[in-house]
């Protein structure tokens, strides 16, 4: 009995045990994923009130409400807490929850290890923070943390934004090792590596990218520690160093990071597709080559990040057409999820409405992507607002709209009860309006010239930062009725049917493994 009290499963059911101290020692994956999603989404607000100071300040020329050093401090934690502290996490969490269920395993392969590495990250993000209240302030140099500003410039609290880095790249390895651990040895008999949900699939080759890329990162920060307290100058051309090799090292490290906030959302919308579909995923084959083709490209393409630092022509030119390969593969997928809707008997409930206007606005900032990708235009883009409009079109209508639908779709697994679907439907349309009024007329700004990471702007580009500004504060706000609504789910939703997304013909493709040879769009032949 001791020993069962030890690993925390029986802290759940037996006596004083209860309260905060079951979920400090859990080691149940359930728990373990309640724990990262609402992290999560508290980072997620935190992130997105930095987001709104941000906005709030440019929504006309001049200094109005903070001062540039506190606004690039606001910028550059916004990032670091939207990254690693609500994307990054949320998957996790996901992943914890499903896949020990998807592959019919008791519990993650290491449970002690999930939750040391869940309890790592409030106190790394905390330390994170609190360097917002140190002498210098928090970090301004951006969340890329490029050499020599971070190195020589950089504010006395940089220390400890390197160990808080250090401390989440620790909780990133072993989630990661955990999920390998897990889809390898705990399949139940006869699920093959290719009868395996898409999700499972997706973060299986996610986590080999982060146990691949994590070290990496801790690398760079290391070097900017031994740069700042002992003397080294790697970073530093009065020593002999290079302050471009910062911007290689960390490119490396964050390219592949950039799929490991994508490949995730695309195992989300590949299960919940088919679901409101009612036929089964086309093409799961493509789709598990296509992920893994996606994750080995990643590694080749990183110094498409510094076409503006004077790499050679021919490196421009690799770099370039790698980048454009990649396209390829992930048309493959958006591909097949069309196709999966095609003649399907499609009904638009919010986890459907999340994942098209997933597959129409990532496949959106894809093409901007490709614009970037080619490196004379790229001169013109570089550092300017069209930029931040691209990427926010792959991680907010990628990463956090799949994400949102993720939980939508599962929340009556979760919960045993049902969502307000009315509540629902409102917040994804005014997500919708929200996240496309504040970043498509960052593309009109890039385009004219408008540099990122600056506070102030000339006064022609006053009128599409008022509707980027106004649009931030409806998508911001709107987050608070996602709050309320899986709030109202739990303590007090309806009771979920048994099969809740089933369609009037009584099939539910909710787990999108091979198809079954009939697709029933003829009757079988029966013999």
């Amino acid at each position: 009995m001791s020993a069962m009290t030890d690993t925390g499963h029986a802290d759940a059911h037996h006596g004083p045990a209860k309260g905060l101290m079951r979920w400090v020692l859990t080691t149940n994956h359930k728990d373990i994923g309640s724990m990262y999603l609402w992290f999560s989404f508290f980072m997620f607000l935190a992130g997105g009130f930095m987001a709104m100071v941000i906005r709030a300040e440019l929504f006309e020329p001049g200094m109005q409400i903070v001062e540039p050093e506190f606004y690039n401090q606001m910028l550059t934690m916004h990032g670091l807490i939207m990254v690693f502290g609500a994307v990054m996490p949320a998957f996790t969490g996901l992943a914890n929850w499903m896949i020990p269920m998807m592959v019919g395993a008791p519990d993650m392969a290491l449970p002690r290890m999930n939750n040391w590495s869940f309890w790592i990250l409030p106190f790394a993000f905390a330390l994170m923070m609190s360097t917002l209240f140190m002498e210098g302030g928090g970090p301004n140099f951006g969340w890329t943390a490029y050499a020599p500003l971070s190195t020589d410039y950089g504010p006395k609290s940089t220390t400890f934004f390197i160990f808080a880095i250090h401390m989440m790249g620790i909780s990133s390895i072993m989630g990661a090792i955990n999920i390998i651990a897990t889809i390898l040895n705990l399949r139940a008999p006869g699920m093959t590596l290719m009868k395996m949900p898409l999700f499972v699939w997706t973060w299986l080759i996610t986590a080999y990218l982060l146990i691949a890329v994590m070290p990496v990162l801790a690398g760079a920060v290391t070097m900017m520690l031994m740069d700042i307290h002992f003397g080294t100058s790697f970073f530093n051309a009065g020593g002999g160093g290079d302050p471009v090799l910062y911007q290689h090292v960390f490119w490396f490290f964050g390219h592949p990071e950039v799929y490991i906030m994508i490949l995730p959302a695309f195992g989300i919308v590949s299960a919940i597709i088919p679901a409101f579909a009612r036929k089964p995923l086309f093409g799961y084959t493509s789709m598990v080559y296509a992920t893994a083709s996606i994750a080995f490209l990643s590694f080749i393409v990183w110094a498409h990040h510094m076409f503006t630092v004077g790499i050679p022509v021919t490196g421009e030119l690799f770099f370039m057409y790698a980048t454009m390969l990649i396209a390829v593969p992930t048309g493959v997928k958006v591909f097949n999820w069309i196709t999966t809707m095609f003649r399907g008997a499609m009904t638009f409930e919010t986890p459907m409405l999340f994942s098209l206007a997933f597959v129409v606005l990532f496949t959106l900032g894809g093409f901007s992507g490709l614009m970037l990708a080619i490196a004379p235009a790229d001169f013109q883009y570089h550092d300017t607002y069209f930029v931040v409009a691209h990427f926010h079109y792959v991680l907010v209508s990628g990463a956090v709209f799949a994400i949102i639908a993720g939980v939508y779709y599962w929340l009556p697994k979760w919960t045993g009860h049902m969502y307000d679907e009315t509540l629902a439907k409102t917040h994804f349309w005014l997500s919708f309006i929200g996240m496309n009024l504040t970043f498509f007329p960052m593309h009109f700004l890039g385009l004219a010239g408008m540099p990122r990471r600056i506070p102030d702007y000339a006064l022609q580009f006053t009128d599409f930062n008022m509707i980027a500004s106004a649009g931030g504060f409806l998508f911001g706000t709107t987050q608070l009725l996602f709050l309320f609504v899986v709030i109202k789910c739990v303590i007090c939703g309806k009771k979920a049917a048994a099969k809740p997304w089933e369609g009037a013909d009584g099939l539910e493709w909710s787990v999108p493994s091979p198809a079954p040879y009939h697709t029933f769009s003829t009757p079988p032949d029966v013999k």
